[in-house]
């Protein structure tokens, strides 16, 4: 999967809540060349249009992440308070589908406009990228 191309996504996207905040300050780094490459292809694909389905679990970002051990984040607890809070804070439900236009207009009016990102997830390691 690491060189992924339009026919490799399958809709809907399925992605944590919480990713988009991730995906607001991507600047193409991140903790690894591989995940970064990976992570800057899923979000030109989303860009398109993509239809997304919220979820809590492990999502198509979470898939290079080095602290997705067997399909599990190695940071359970930290990820959850993230994605808990993008959902109340937007007003969505895990589960949901809706285009990532939308869900990423909803975490950009509720969450990043107002500056309330720190609020959510000033305790995470690449919160100086967001800053």
């Amino acid at each position: 999967m690491n060189d992924l191309s339009v026919q490799d996504f399958e809709e809907p996207v399925m992605l944590r809540p919480h990713h988009g905040m991730c995906l607001a300050y991507f600047k193409g780094y991140g903790y690894s060349d591989e995940f970064a490459v990976h992570m800057q292809k899923v979000q030109d694909y989303l860009k398109t249009d993509a239809i997304v389905r919220l979820t809590v679990e492990t999502d198509i970002i979470c898939s290079k992440c080095p602290n997705n051990i067997n399909g599990d984040c190695e940071k359970p607890e930290l990820v959850a308070r993230y994605d808990s809070e993008v959902l109340r804070r937007c007003g969505l439900s895990a589960g949901e589908g809706l285009e990532f236009t939308e869900f990423f207009r909803l975490v950009q009016e509720n969450i990043l406009a107002p500056k309330l990102r720190g609020e959510i997830c000033g305790d995470c390691q690449w919160d100086e990228i967001c800053r």
